[in-house]
Formats: structure tokens, sequence, C-alpha cells
């Protein structure tokens, strides 16, 4: 029997650094991931040259975890692991994300290629979470894939690990992005989309309307070219803004609120957030005629988006399955690129030493 391809994953786009190792792209062996939240909570949000340092002292001693909880090592005579298979190949995030930080798992995976003698290959970091759904045993194709994430809202028609067609994207904020800015403005802390799920864990369903007419408002105004499968975030955003103002001009002060009402607005803003990305989702699986929906990113670990999507999916004329990945799949790791870095080894689709970061995502449009 032949040894598994071994892939060794290395993400590092934002405030993780994270290593991993998985065979024949399915079979997670070591997923090791460094959260920075206690370095970036005292600014409220992520500091680029914070997060870039972080991923330097960190990088080396994570591939090392990686490779030692997966049991592989190489021939070495200084090394004193026993060598039970090869890795194959090094995949790499190189876009989107923050540039000094993409730099430096870039770094890391450009000398351990070169000095094991294996190929190098460059992952998007979004369709890495298009792909995370496989690794826990989703492999219904075509699907249709919902990535929601600190960075990132989109929607694709999912064919097969590689081919991956844009249905919908953001306009403005990514989901993510509009959670920690609602937060910040209620003063629930960092990471904020966690803090304002909690916050709004026991409000009833009566006190979650506040903002019940901007999901009607969501889609955006661009005449002819308007794509209703995009996501609109900034309309909500502001709601909540000039709520707590009680104004709809300028920028007034902050209104004295209780916590009970700081609660029903975390609630409010959650549950609107929640049927505009439910509502699009389910609208693009009519629109494709696909009853096999994903959802990935760090914003599926919300349970009232997995609650309502589940539910909303089941009423549905023709039921659409809903599949949701662990969280530590849902999260930023690195096992979702060396999982799909497995599908380009095997296409023989490398990339060479002079690849390079890429802090913007590709726009379909």
């Amino acid at each position: 029997m032949s040894n598994p391809t071994l892939i060794l994953g290395i993400e590092s786009s934002c405030d993780e650094t994270a290593a991993a190792i998985v065979a024949d792209g399915r079979t997670i062996l070591s997923n090791v991931v460094a959260s920075q939240f206690d370095l970036h909570r005292p600014f409220g949000g992520v500091v680029p040259e914070v997060a870039a340092r972080a991923h330097c002292e960190r990088v080396t001693a994570l591939v090392d975890e990686a490779l030692v909880a997966a049991g592989v090592a190489f021939d070495s005579p200084h090394n004193p692991l026993p060598t039970l298979h090869c890795v194959s190949a090094v995949s790499v995030v190189h876009r989107p994300g923050l540039v000094g930080a993409l730099l430096v798992g870039m770094s890391a995976a450009k000398a351990l290629a070169l000095a094991w003698d294996v190929p190098l290959i460059g992952i998007d970091h979004i369709l890495g979470h298009v792909y995370a759904p496989a690794l826990a045993g989703f492999a219904r194709y075509p699907h249709v894939s919902l990535i929601v994430s600190g960075g990132h809202t989109c929607l694709y028609r999912v064919t097969s690990p590689t081919e991956i067609e844009t249905l919908g994207q953001t306009c403005d904020d990514a989901a993510g992005e509009a959670f920690d800015k609602v937060a910040t403005m209620l003063g629930l802390g960092f990471p904020g989309g966690p803090a304002l799920a909690k916050a709004a864990e026991s409000v009833p369903d009566s006190e979650r309307q506040i903002f019940r007419d901007v999901v009607n408002a969501s889609r955006t105004h661009a005449g002819e070219a308007e794509n209703p499968l995009d996501f609109s975030f900034s309309g909500l955003k502001t709601a909540v803004y000039y709520h707590l103002r009680g104004t709809t001009r300028g920028r007034g002060a902050l209104r004295a609120i209780s916590d009970d009402e700081r609660r029903a607005v975390a609630a409010s803003f959650e549950e609107a957030a929640c049927a505009i990305m439910a509502g699009k989702a389910l609208a693009a699986c009519r629109q494709e005629k696909i009853a096999a929906l994903a959802v990935s990113g760090g914003v599926a670990c919300n349970a009232r988006l997995r609650a309502m999507l589940t539910e909303r999916a089941a009423r549905e004329r023709n039921a659409i399955e809903v599949f949701f990945p662990p969280p530590s799949l849902c999260t930023d790791n690195a096992a979702m690129s060396a999982g799909l870095a497995y599908h380009y080894y095997t296409s023989g689709k490398f990339s060479g030493l002079d690849l390079e970061v890429d802090a913007t995502p590709k726009r379909a449009r």
C-alpha cells in the first residue's frame, strides 16, 4: 500500500498563526493554531504590525508542533523523530489578507519548500474556507457555499474542490467586520462577534425586531447592474449607529442606555444580519437549483445563524441540506488550505518560488 500524500499547510493571513498536516486532502493529522486575541484586545481590533510580529515569533514553533503532532519527520542524523512519511508539498495562503502577515507565512513556506525540495502551492484563503466542509465529511457536488468571516462574505457555486464560480459578494463591510463594529459601538469588547452573540443569547424573539425593516432594504441600489445575491451590511450598521444616538442626523453623542436595551440592540442586530445572510444563501440555492448548502468562515460559528439557516432551509419547497463544519474548521486554520492544496498537487498545479502575496480579494466583477 502506497504512502499517503502529506501536505504541510501554513496560514498567517490575519491574526492566527497556524500549521497543519493533511493526508490525501481529507485526513487531518495535525491542525495547530495560535490566536492573537490577547495581543489585540487593548486596541479593540487587529493591528497589522502587531500581527506580523507575532507571526514571526510563532510560525517556526507552530510548524514544528504540527510535524510532531502528525508524527512526520525527515531523515536526518540531527532529527530525533522517527521518519514515518515525507511531506509531499508545502501550501501557504498568499491572498487575501494583511500584507505583512502574509509575507511571514510566505517566507516560512518558501524556505521549507526549498530546503525539503518539494513543491510550493499558493492558496487563496477564501477558497480554503470553501474547502473546509470537505474536511468534515461534506462531499456533495454541486453545492452552494456561503463564506462569512471577519474579512469576507461571499456566495459560490462549487462543482468540485477546484471548480468554483462566484455568485455573490459583499459590496461594503464583511459580516464579521459588521459584528465587530457594532460590538464596539455597544462597548462589548474584543473579539466583537463572540461578545455580541453572548450578549444576545437570552433575548426573546419579541425584543429582536428593532432593525427588522433594514433587512428588506439590504439590497444595494446599483440599477440594472445590481446583483440580488450581493451583500450589504453598511445600512444595518448605520441603523445601529443612529439608534444608539437617538437621531437620524449628524454625529450626536451616544444615549445612555440600560443593559437590557444594550442586549436588545445586540440581539436585533444579530437577528437582522443573520436574516440577510440566510436569505441570500437560500436564494442562491433556488437560483442554482441546488439542494445543498455549506457554510464556513468565523461567523459560521454563530449559533443564531446556524439555527435560522437550518430552520428556513427545512421549510423550502424542496428542502435544502445545510452543513456547518465544526467551529475549529470555520475559524482560520491551516488544514483547509492544506486539504485544498492536495487537489492542486495531484493536478500538477504548483507555484514558483517567485510567488507573491496579494492583499486584495479577487472580485468576480
